[in-house]
């Protein structure tokens, strides 16, 4: 499938005015590519897991938008243009941008052209995402071969997908190191927000029974059944589900009541502090509850919800801005 890249230079400052007008002409979803730090909040809802290199803030944005042309009409396919021709959307968005910079200085302005293919948006990630440890895990794409002296290693095969989890953010690593800790071959895994299914797949590699991940993206579906073949994890191991065990109570009894040994959720915080009392449901007495997606100033916001549901802290570990937090049910 062809698409249209329309990329428009402007300011950090007029980003997002310059969004929200052009959603006026139909155009949604921008892509933002400038050098401006993300902050504490963005970090935390991100949860960025590949770091592209950031130059010093000059100022610049570019905003990039992409639409669908029918290669048969010259038209573009999205209902939110109607019947015009690329041409005349671009007419449009010069208006717009007359229109705002009577108030704001948005810079250049200029307007950009060129083509692209979906495949593009997966390929350009192995141009950043290369194979690296954590600790004596290798983890490696698709695209790159194991190392001879690496053969003996423990290797994890994964690569950037539309469900999060490569390995690559410290939360990841911080869960992963863990499940390494506290996993025995009596471990039934409960893995809430499973995403790319990663710390569930870490899990069975290190000696679990078994695993049930669930989230509420459908894309996960996919993502895990990819990531179970490429690392050989037969579907009697690691099952999934696409359910809220928060909110839905038939999400949660399929689940299950006191049978696991140990549940990780690498999910924000907010999230955790509802999670946490419905997690103590599902853990065995004695299990082990492992939590990140804590940006550091979090921390105890997490740590109280953890105790009012009834556990008992037994570590907390850090990397970077974030946090990991480690809790016991009590044996009974």
């Amino acid at each position: 499938m062809m698409w249209k890249k329309l990329t428009i230079k402007t300011t950090t400052e007029a980003e997002d005015i310059l969004i929200a007008s052009l959603y006026e002409v139909g155009l949604q979803g921008a892509q933002i590519e400038d050098n401006v730090p993300l902050t504490a909040l963005e970090k935390e809802q991100m949860f960025v897991d590949i770091l592209l290199p950031v130059q010093d803030d000059d100022g610049v944005a570019y905003l990039h938008f992409f639409v669908e042309e029918d290669p048969q009409t010259g038209m573009l396919v999205s209902e939110e243009f109607g019947e015009i021709t690329i041409d005349e959307l671009i007419s449009r968005i010069d208006q717009k941008l007359d229109e705002v910079r009577e108030f704001i200085d948005i810079g250049d302005g200029d307007i950009t052209l060129s083509s692209t293919e979906d495949k593009d948006w997966i390929n350009n990630w192995k141009e950043f995402f290369h194979q690296f440890h954590v600790d004596d895990l290798l983890i490696v794409p698709s695209w790159e071969e194991v190392k001879e002296e690496d053969q003996n290693k423990k290797v994890l095969h994964i690569d950037p997908g539309t469900a999060f989890g490569t390995g690559m953010h410290e939360t990841t690593q911080l869960c992963i190191r863990q499940i390494k800790q506290y996993v025995s071959s009596e471990t039934n895994l409960l893995d809430v927000g499973t995403g790319s299914g990663i710390l569930s797949i870490v899990a069975l590699m290190y000696g679990a029974k078994s695993a049930l991940g669930t989230d509420l993206d459908p894309c996960a579906e996919g993502a895990v059944a990819e990531n179970m073949e490429a690392n050989h994890i037969s579907q009697d191991k690691f099952t999934m589900f696409i359910g809220n065990i928060i909110t839905e109570h038939s999400a949660l009894e399929k689940v299950g009541f006191e049978k696991y040994e140990m549940v990780v959720a690498n999910i924000l915080a907010e999230v955790l502090v509802e999670l946490t009392p419905v997690v103590y449901k599902c853990l065995k007495p004695g299990g082990v509850y492992i939590t990140s997606g804590i940006i550091d100033d979090k921390e105890e916001t997490v740590v109280r919800a953890i105790e009012k549901a009834g556990l008992e802290v037994l570590e907390v570990n850090y990397q970077g801005e974030w946090v990991s937090v480690t809790a016991q049910k009590p044996a009974k």
